[in-house]
């Protein structure tokens, strides 16, 4: 285990099923950090969205909707007004409608705001992921990096993880990819200065290890 940074921004960006939730957060207590997953930031507002009865591709609908949200984040569960929603948030139906919520330019103005400002309230030090963190979010981040994976090993371990069919899974991993690295606003992709790794033939504590060292270079 490091000893507890003072002061330093790790994104970690990339698709998913490349393990960036368990890796950072494993990372974020390992250094004594606060973790963040923006994505969850983004699964709140559409849960908002799609219990308003808005539609989610509609940029007048959903703006003033997630414009009106207080969001918020504590110890690994999300707050939407209050009201704990970690659970609700990875529903299917959430799933299937996140992409074209935050595909929307405002929405993302909106959300990168609440993401800067949680990092600042607590202490300008994080370990946070998503997929625009170095590019977009922290683009000054101290430490930059990009999980990847292929998409057959990516499919093998989210369907392990929900039970559904291989072959369902790999489709809506290509579909989620091709919409966030195709989208007009802070598309995904390998930020500048970013360190690559692959998470396709390592283990988990593997990976951990392997951002621990890149944390620990800078720290």
């Amino acid at each position: 285990m490091l000893p507890p940074v003072t002061s330093l921004i790790v994104t970690v960006d990339g698709p998913g099923g490349t393990g960036k939730s368990t890796v950072s957060r494993a990372v974020a207590e390992k250094a004594g950090l606060p973790h963040l997953d923006t994505g969850a930031f983004y699964r709140a507002a559409t849960l908002a969205v799609l219990e308003a009865g808005a539609d989610p591709s509609s940029t007048v609908e959903v703006t003033p909707i997630v414009a009106g949200l207080h969001l918020s984040q504590e110890d690994g569960r999300m707050y939407m007004d209050g009201r704990d929603v970690s659970e609700q948030i990875r529903g299917e139906d959430v799933t299937a409608a996140v992409s074209a919520v935050s595909a929307h330019p405002e929405v993302r103005a909106i959300l990168v705001g609440e993401q800067r400002s949680w990092v600042e309230e607590h202490g300008g030090r994080a370990v946070v992921e998503g997929r625009d963190i170095g590019s977009v979010v922290f683009p000054d981040a101290e430490v930059k990096i990009f999980l990847d994976a292929s998409a057959e090993v990516r499919a093998a371990r989210r369907a392990r993880q929900t039970g559904e069919s291989l072959d369902e899974v790999l489709d809506d991993l290509n579909r989620r990819d091709r919409l966030d690295s195709t989208r007009a606003t802070s598309p995904m992709t390998v930020p500048d200065g970013a360190v690559v790794v692959d998470t396709s033939d390592l283990g988990f504590e593997e990976v951990v290890d392997r951002l621990l060292e890149l944390v620990g270079a800078k720290s």
